[in-house]
């Protein structure tokens, strides 16, 4: 797989040499343990795969590059570029401006850009109204398009199915970047629609199966439906592609649900002319992140720590996981650990950040497990584990505890 160039200062001296350690011991990802740090009062479960991805170490390597290439000029991002706070804030930093926020609202007017500016397309891609509106306004976006290749292969994957007739049925969620970017372009080639979890495919189901009627359809689905979408004609060939940081378990259930529908209304005989399969169109990252996630919550641990920006739909995920099993506490960094006893935490539940004190327990070894989000640079996760470490007195040194892991692979 290709190497990215980016910052130095994204890495770490310590979780990126263990990530590196664990490649080389296993570089077809078979092992999905994960890696334990002992500390000696304190214990870290380090997950096997998180933190940046290929689509987000590719569009920050492209970002910068437009940043290095283009001193004298106007630099604007159609929104955030990935879901993390650090990384955007550096962005802005060094003069980059966005055009709207995370969830579409405009920040800056179209009639303000020139063609000269360079405007940069996130990791989330973006919607084919947009793509026209810069093209109208005579900007070349193409140059610094940094859209993931697993959303563009989503993209692609629905066009084919629009091309034999199928209606795409896109899970995620609606008001999310890769989510409309992805409707824009299905609905390009298909009847599209948007389904946010299980609940909302048996609200689907229903009609297909003929217990609710066309109003119900039209009253739940009616903003999450292309121009047009007709539910008589629309429903007899249905294929589902997925927003790629959702749960890939989630998205399987659903796929595998509305087939048993289809199976039902048409006949397992005649399935392959009525459900698509698109397995193929789950991310691998996010299918390996939450894999280790699960992996990790087979260990007994005291609580979880999971680092990530608040907005981040992956990391939101694999909060969700952890909370099923144990006390979970949701950061974007260090300074959210303001002592031993306090740590303010995102309940993305509620929407609000929440101070819960005496999280570290009292006893005579702590468990902690360790992870974050595709969109997070292994330093904070580094300033992470550095920080609750130095919590704990008489813990092990870090270059012992690692030269150890090393000679034990």
């Amino acid at each position: 797989m290709k190497k990215f160039e980016i910052p130095v200062f994204y890495r770490s001296s310590l979780i990126t040499k263990i990530k590196k350690l664990r490649e080389i011991k296993d570089p077809r990802k078979k092992d999905y343990s994960p890696t334990s740090l002992d500390f000696g009062p304190v214990e870290f479960l380090i997950a096997r795969h998180f933190g940046f991805c290929y689509g987000v170490e590719n569009a920050i390597e492209i970002s910068y590059k437009a940043i290095e290439e283009n001193p004298d000029k106007r630099i604007f991002l159609l929104s955030e570029m990935i879901h993390n706070p650090e990384v955007n804030s550096d962005l802005i930093s060094r003069g980059v401006r966005f055009i709207s926020d995370t969830n579409g609202k405009q920040l800056i007017k179209w009639d303000e850009l020139k063609p000269q500016d360079i405007v940069i397309i996130p990791a989330f891609g973006t919607t084919v109204e947009i793509q026209k509106q810069l093209y109208d306004i005579g900007i070349e976006a193409i140059k610094y398009d940094t859209t993931c290749p697993f959303v563009e292969k989503v993209w692609n994957r629905a066009a084919t199915l629009g091309k034999s007739d199928f209606t795409v049925i896109v899970h995620g969620k609606q008001k999310h970047e890769e989510t409309r970017a992805t409707f824009s372009h299905s609905k390009e080639d298909a009847p599209t629609m948007i389904v946010r979890n299980i609940d909302e495919a048996k609200l689907l189901g229903s009609y297909i199966t003929g217990n609710s009627s066309e109003d119900d359809f039209y009253l739940y689905f009616k903003d999450k439906i292309s121009p047009n979408f007709d539910p008589k004609k629309h429903l007899s060939k249905i294929g589902v592609v997925n927003q790629t940081t959702m749960l890939a378990t989630e998205t399987q259930a659903i796929a595998d649900y509305l087939k048993s529908i289809m199976i039902e209304k048409f006949g397992e005989e005649n399935i392959k002319e009525h459900f698509a399969d698109t397995r193929d169109t789950l991310c691998y990252a996010t299918h390996d992140n939450q894999r280790a996630t699960l992996s990790l919550l087979e260990y007994k641990a005291d609580l979880a720590i999971v680092v990530g920006g608040y907005n981040s739909s992956n990391t939101s995920h694999i909060v969700e996981l952890c909370e099923d099993k144990l006390p979970t506490y949701f950061i974007s960094g260090s300074r959210k650990i303001e002592s031993k006893n306090i740590i303010r935490h995102y309940k993305f539940s509620e929407g609000v950040e929440h101070t819960t004190s005496d999280f570290l327990p009292e006893k005579d070894k702590v468990r902690i497990i360790l992870t974050s989000g595709a969109s997070c640079p292994d330093a904070i996760v580094d300033e992470v584990l550095t920080k609750i470490l130095s919590f704990f007195n008489g813990a092990r040194n870090i270059d012992q505890v690692i030269k150890e892991f090393e000679s034990a692979l």
